[in-house]
C-alpha cells in the first residue's frame, strides 16, 4: 500500500517551526503509514534539525519525517528578492511526486506520492495561494492556528465570536466612498487603535491597543500586518479544518469557540497541544544539553546553585528568539539591577539578533558572581532543573507551554503577537504568575481595561515594581502561585495520555486518512 504523504509548511519563526515539527513526528509515530515532508526556510534549518533529532527517540521515525529547506525569506509572509519562486518550484515537485533537494544541505530526498494533506500556517498567505493555484482541490489544506488561540480569535475569528471577520469588502466600500487607496484605508481599519474594547472567549475584556504593550517593529512589519488582517480570515474559511497548537486544558473556552465556529460548516478541529518533543524527559533534555554550546557551564551553574541555595532559587529570564526592548533598554538594565540587589541567582538568555548588552552591565554581572548571560540557552532543560524557580518570559506560546509543563511559574514581560493575551491568561485566568506593567512603552502606557491602572513607565517605576514582584515571587505569595500551577501542569502533561484531548484528536485525524 502506498504511504500517506503529509506536507507541512511552518513560517519563519521558531514559535511556528518547532510545534509543526513535533506535530509531524507525532503523526508519524502514531501511524506507520504516514510520511511527512516539513518545508522550512534555510535560516531555521539548522535549529529545526537539532529539534528533530531531539524528537526522534525512535530512530525508525527518522526516514518518515523529512526536513527540507526551500530557500530564504525576508519576513514571515513573503519571499526574499530572488527567491520568489522557491516555494512554488518546491511545491510543484512535491505535488508531482518527484524527488526534492534540500537547499541547505544539498541532500536529495526520494520521491513520495502526491500529498493528500497539507498543514500550513494560517498566516502563510502566499504559500496557501500557490498551493491552491497549482493543485486546486486535489489536496486537503488544513490551517495550523499557531500560538495562543484566544489571541487568534481577537483578530481572525468571525464577528460573533469577537474577531474582525472578513474586512476586505468593508475596506473596498470605504475606498469607493473616500477615494483613498486600499492600503491607506486598510491601515486605518487594521493598525490604528481606537480604544475599542475587545472581548473573545477565554480572555478578559481588553482595549485594542493592549495587544501591543511594547513598541516593537522590524522592516516591513506594518505591510505584513495589513496583509494578514485583509487575507487570513478568508483563507481560514476556505480550509478543510484546523490544527491547534494550544492545549485544551490551558484554553478550554477558546478551543470550544473554534470547534463551534468550524463545526457550523462541518469542518473538524484538532487540539494538539502541548507540542513539545514527544519522548521521555531524560532523553529530550540530554539531547538539548548536547546541542547547546553553553550547556556545560549553564548546568554547572544550576547544579552548584541547587547545592548552595536549594530548589526553586534560580530566576530564568528570556524574551524569546526575536524580541528585545529596543526603545527602552534602560528598563531591562533596571530589572537586572534589582535581581542582583535582591541576591537572586539568574540566567539571562538573550537570543534576539537585536540584543546588545553594554560592557558596563556585563562587568556588573561578572562582579555579582551569581548570574549567567547566554545568547542561546537549552530552555526546556533549564526549566526542568530543580534549581529553577521562576521564569521572566515575553509570553510567547512555546515558552508559556514549556514553563507550564515544567511546573515553573512566570513573570510576564509581553511585547506583541499573542504575548499580552498569554500574560492575561497566566495572571488573571489562572492566577499563577505576575506581569511587569511598568516596562511597557508606547500604547502600552495607556489604561489597562481589566484593572483601570495606567502604567507610569519610568525607570523609577520599573525599579519599584520589580522589587515588589520579585519579592512576592520568591516569598510566600510565590509559593502559593507555584502550588496553584500544579493542577494545570498535571492537566497539560496528561493531554497525550490515553484519555487526553490531544491524543484523542490526533487519532481522530489519522482515522480520516
Amino acid at each position: 500500500m502506498a504511504p500517506t504523504h503529509i506536507f507541512a509548511n511552518p513560517l519563519a519563526g521558531w514559535g511556528h517551526v518547532r510545534p509543526c515539527l513535533n506535530l509531524c513526528v507525532l503523526l508519524a509515530k502514531f501511524s506507520p503509514d504516514v510520511h511527512c515532508t516539513v518545508l522550512v526556510n534555510s535560516v531555521f534549518h539548522g535549529l529545526a534539525s537539532l529539534e528533530l533529532a531531539r524528537s526522534l527517540e525512535d530512530e525508525s521515525l527518522a526516514s518518515r519525517v523529512r526536513l527540507v529547506s526551500g530557500g530564504d525569506v525576508s519576513n514571515f509572509l513573503g519571499a526574499a528578492p530572488g527567491h520568489e519562486a522557491d516555494f512554488e518550484n518546491m511545491w510543484r515537485a512535491i505535488d508531482a511526486g518527484k524527488e526534492v533537494t534540500c537547499a541547505s544541505t544539498g541532500k536529495t530526498f526520494p520521491a513520495l506520492p502526491k500529498p493528500s494533506v497539507v498543514i500550513i500556517d494560517s498566516i502563510a498567505i502566499d504559500a496557501h495561494k500557490t498551493i491552491r493555484e497549482v493543485s486546486g482541490d486535489s489536496v486537503k489544506i488544513y490551517t495550523n492556528l499557531v500560538g495562543m488561540l484566544a489571541a487568534t480569535l481577537q483578530t481572525f475569528s468571525p464577528k460573533y465570536i469577537g474577531g474582525r471577520g472578513s474586512i476586505d469588502s468593508e475596506i473596498k466600500e470605504e475606498v469607493a466612498r473616500t477615494g483613498k487607496s486600499y492600503d491607506e484605508v486598510g491601515m486605518e481599519f487594521c493598525l490604528k487603535s481606537t480604544g475599542r474594547v475587545v472581548k473573545v472567549p477565554g480572555l478578559p475584556p481588553m482595549y485594542d491597543y493592549e495587544a501591543n504593550p511594547q513598541q516593537f517593529t522590524f522592516p516591513g512589519y506594518e505591510a505584513a500586518l495589513l496583509k494578514m488582517y485583509t487575507h487570513v480570515f478568508d483563507l481560514i474559511e476556505s480550509t478543510a479544518g484546523a490544527f491547534l497548537i494550544t492545549a485544551e486544558s490551558y484554553e478550554p473556552e477558546a478551543v470550544a469557540a473554534v470547534r463551534d465556529w468550524f463545526g457550523k460548516t462541518g469542518r473538524p478541529v484538532y487540539a494538539m497541544g502541548p507540542l513539545l518533543p514527544p519522548s521521555s524527559v531524560e532523553f529530550v533534555l540530554e539531547k538539548e544539553k548536547a546541542a547547546s554550546l553553553n550547556g556545560p557551564s549553564i548546568f554547572k551553574f544550576l547544579d552548584d546553585t541547587l547545592a548552595t541555595s536549594g530548589p526553586n532559587s534560580v530566576l530564568y529570564m528570556s524574551l524569546g528568539s526575536a524580541f528585545w526592548p529596543v526603545s527602552s533598554p534602560e528598563k531591562l538594565w533596571a530589572v537586572l539591577d534589582v535581581i542582583m540587589e535582591l541576591n537572586i541567582p539568574f540566567i539571562f538568555s538573550h537570543a534576539s539578533p537585536m540584543a546588545q548588552i553594554p560592557d558596563e552591565m556585563r562587568a556588573k554581572v561578572d562582579a555579582y558572581g551569581k548570574g549567567v548571560l547566554s545568547p542561546w540557552s537549552p530552555q526546556q532543560s533549564i526549566l526542568h532543573h530543580p534549581a529553577t524557580g521562576w521564569y521572566i518570559s515575553h509570553g510567547g506560546h512555546n515558552s508559556v507551554t514549556e514553563a507550564i509543563v515544567a511546573g515553573v511559574p512566570m513573570i510576564m514581560w509581553p511585547f506583541t503577537g499573542d504575548q499580552a493575551q498569554n500574560a492575561c491568561t497566566i495572571t488573571d485566568n489562572w492566577a499563577v504568575g505576575y506581569e511587569l506593567l511598568e516596562v511597557r512603552t508606547g500604547d502600552g502606557l495607556k489604561p489597562i481595561c481589566r484593572t483601570g491602572y495606567t502604567p507610569v513607565g519610568t525607570v523609577e517605576a520599573v525599579t519599584k515594581e520589580a522589587r515588589e514582584v520579585l519579592g512576592k515571587a520568591f516569598g510566600e505569595d510565590g509559593k502559593k502561585k507555584r502550588a496553584a500551577l500544579a493542577p494545570l501542569t498535571k492537566a497539560m502533561q496528561g493531554e497525550w495520555e490515553e484519555n487526553g484531548t490531544a491524543k484523542k484528536d490526533l487519532l481522530a485525524f489519522l482515522s480520516t486518512l
